[in-house]
This record gives structure tokens, sequence and C-alpha cells, in this order.
């Protein structure tokens, strides 16, 4: 009977391909590790949805001179670029370009590693966690075996709007990125896209690029719309961690903003955003989803300047309108034949009621963080064990500071981890490229124990 590997031999399991997942097997990697990537849709190893986009109009909302892959290599992108000087620092690049950069460092990486790492196509269903190691169940029958999983699975879909359920499918999109394939675009007069961030605007430079020339109602609770970066990358510098909170913090980022410019003051709360975020408690982290997090959206994820004044241009035109307000309720326009939708919506603080008819609905109204929402087997196996649990506002999966995935009870699991938007409820800002890379930089010397080395001085 062959003998049972030991633990040591085993490889870490990251499931899931995308830019967390993919970094993170990239990073374990060059630290020694034995890894095994795991992607159920092979065409989106290494990107993911967000830079899994063919379109040349969907650009980073990040300059190039941010985007490098490592945290102690801030020129690596820039590098690969082939580009230099002011034209590096304040280029927007389109996000496929970025993709390609992911999966050459990964092609390089598994190259280099002399047979340590694998990248494994499938789906993860199940896990079963034994003394020494967890037993990954691939596509309902093979099994792989592993000395900690590591959950990478980005951001979970977006869930329909329950106001929409009575509409057909052909006029009803929850992909913003499909919805260019709508097949009678021609004959859409009106699109109401649901949700105003920068989701909406993807689904806008995506229909107009397919040709459409009709009108677009962008509604969200507060009708608000993401800004533009500066033609050129503002000048911060690095400034002490504020040590106010709630109210008063942001009465202090208001006087800033009021002396240096608001993308200045914002840009250097960034690298202590994390923390103020863990110095609240849950009733002032509830708070602030509550009541600034739209605001905070807009003015920290932005957009690159051509687009925004691209998102101007049709505003100007009379072709674009942000609305606040609430959906009411979405029928078919005489029958589902037709190919249109009368939609009601209620203005933002008043009890009236507007409506319009659309031929073409999409949401963008962002990822559902709710678990108990989630379609994935391995995230439902896992609420079934009670190995995970939501985080306390809902946003994704309840993790330490470290990553350790936290079951029921609240425990830490040492072969459990986490990385990527599913923990945003610890982190909050854990969506760009600067913040992620150095979530996943971490987490890989954590578990190959280099950390160790470097506090020592060794």
């Amino acid at each position: 009977m062959p003998s049972t590997p030991s633990r040591e031999t085993l490889p870490v399991a990251v499931v899931g391909g995308g830019f967390s997942g993919t970094l993170l097997t990239i990073n374990l990697l060059r630290h020694g590790a034995r890894v095994v990537l795991i992607e159920r849709a092979v065409t989106q190893m290494a990107t993911g949805l967000a830079f899994g986009t063919a379109r040349p109009e969907h650009l980073l909302n990040v300059r190039a001179a941010n985007m490098s892959a490592f945290p102690d290599d801030l020129g690596h992108f820039v590098r690969w670029l082939g580009v230099s000087g002011s034209d590096a620092v304040n280029r927007f690049v389109p996000r496929r370009i970025y993709g390609e950069y992911l999966r050459d460092l990964l092609d390089e990486t598994l190259a280099a590693a002399d047979g340590r790492g694998a990248v494994k196509a499938g789906e993860a269903t199940a896990a079963r966690f034994e003394d020494e190691r967890v037993v990954l169940t691939l596509d309902g029958s093979e099994e792989l075996a592993c000395r900690t999983v590591v959950l990478a699975l980005g951001n979970f879909p977006p869930s329909l709007h329950p106001a929409l359920s009575d509409l057909p499918p052909e006029i009803c999109f929850t992909n913003p990125w499909q919805a260019a394939g709508y097949p009678r675009l021609d004959a859409v007069n009106e699109v109401l896209l649901l949700g105003s961030g920068l989701t909406a605007i993807d689904g806008v430079l995506s229909l107009e690029r397919a040709g459409y020339r009709g009108r677009y109602t962008a509604l969200s609770r507060r009708g608000l719309k993401p800004r533009s970066h500066a033609l050129s990358g503002p000048s911060v510098e690095r400034v002490a961690a504020p040590e106010a909170r709630g109210s008063q913090l942001l009465q202090q980022v208001r006087a800033r903003a009021s002396q240096v410019e608001w993308r200045v003051a914002v840009d250097e709360l960034r690298p202590h955003t994390q923390n103020i975020w863990r110095r609240h408690d849950h009733a002032g982290q509830a708070r602030f989803l509550r009541h600034l997090r739209p605001y905070w959206d807009v003015h920290r994820h932005r957009l690159a300047p051509e687009i925004g004044e691209q998102i101007a241009a049709l505003e100007r035109e009379g072709r674009l309108r942000f609305v606040a307000g609430k959906l009411v309720s979405a029928t078919p326009e005489n029958g589902p034949e037709n190919g249109s939708a009368r939609v009601i919506w209620r203005p933002r603080g008043t009890d009236d009621r507007d409506s319009v008819q659309v031929g073409l609905i999409v949401t963008c109204t962002g990822p559902d963080g709710d678990l108990t929402h989630a379609s994935d087997p391995l995230i439902r196996d896992l609420l079934q064990q009670r190995r995970v649990r939501a985080d306390a506002h809902r946003l994704g999966l309840d993790v330490s500071h470290t990553g350790n995935v936290l079951d029921a009870w609240g425990e830490r699991q040492d072969d459990l981890f986490a990385v990527g938007p599913i923990t945003k409820g610890e982190a909050w800002e854990i969506v760009a490229v600067p913040d992620i890379r150095r979530q996943v930089w971490d987490l890989a010397r954590y578990l190959t124990n280099a950390h160790w080395v470097e506090g020592e001085g060794l």
C-alpha cells in the first residue's frame, strides 16, 4: 500500500485563477512552495473577469506606473510595457493588456519553478479536512490532497433585482460586458443601467463600441457618477495616519481637500485606509457603509481622463443621464414579444413616480457579497460544514488580519485562507491591484515562513 505523503510535501491549493489567485501562485512559487492553481474557466486564467475583457475601450482605472504586480518592484509593469518617462507615469492602458502581463508572469514563473507549480483546469466542489491535509474534490469526482487551501474566488456575481424577475432574459442582463451582444440593439432607443459606478461606465463604453446610438438612464440610490483622474498624477507625500474617526475624520478630509485638491486628500489616505477601517467598530463601519460609501467610491475609484471626457460628452449630448432613486417595478410592455419594458422608479427624497420605456436593462450594481446567495459549490459545501461564515456586514467571508478563514464559531483555521475581494469585510480596500498585491505578497511569505527570515534579519 502506498504511503500517505507528509504534509510538508503536499502543495498549497489556490482555488481561483483570476488576478488574486494568479499573483498569489506566482509569489508562492518565488518563495519555493509547491502550488496547484485551480481554475474552472481556463479562458480567464490569470486574468479573471476584471482583466479578461478583450475590448480595447475598457481601460485600467489606475495609471500604469502603479500597476506593478510586485510591491518590491514598482517599475515592473512599466518595464514590461517598454515605455518610460512621463508617458509611463500617466498612461491608462487597456485592461486586456494587463491580462496579457499577468499571463506572461504566470508562464514565466511556472517555467522557472522546476515542476513545483501546476495549473489544473476544473472546479473545486467540496473539501474534506483531515489531520494533516485537506482533500479537495474536483468536478465532483477527482480528489486532490493539499496542505492548505486558499480561496481566491474573486467577486460573486450580482443578484437580479426582484423587480426584474418577470422580464424576459432577452432584454435583461446581469453581465454588463455581454449586453453589447444584444441581438436587437439597433431597435433599442433607451437603455436602463441599474447602478452608476465604474461597472455602468463599462456597460456604456461597450454599447457605444457596438454601435448603439440611443439614450442611457443610469439609476442608483444617489445618482452619483465616478470622478476622473487628473491628466497628470498628483504629487502625494506620505502623511501620518489620521487619529480621528467617524464624522471628525470626514471633517478633516474635507478640510484637507480644500487645501490640496480632493484627489490628493483622498490619495493621502491610501496607505492607511485598511487600518482606518479596522479601527472602527462594527457600528462605525456600518454607518460608513450606509451613509458615506457611495461618496467614497466615486472619489476613490476613478475614471481614466479620456473615459471621463467620453462620459461628459454623452451627458452634454443628452444621451446619458444619471438619476437618483429606487427601482419600483419593471413590466413587459404589451407583452414580452415586443422586446421592451416599462420601468417605474421613485426619485430620491420624494413619493413621486417616474417611468421610462426601455429596450435593454443592464445590472451594474456590483458584486453580491452575501454568502447565502453564492452559487459556488465549494462555498456552499464549506457553509454546510460550518467552515466559513459571512463577515459582519455580509461583504464576503469573515477572515482574520492574516487571511485565515474564520469558522462558524469565529475560530481561525490554519489550513483555510482567503484573498482578494471576498475578504472585503476585514480590509475594506481590497479590490484594487495595489492593495491585493500587498495582501498576496504577505500571505505567500506567511505560508512559506519567509516572514520570519526577514523579521530576524537573516
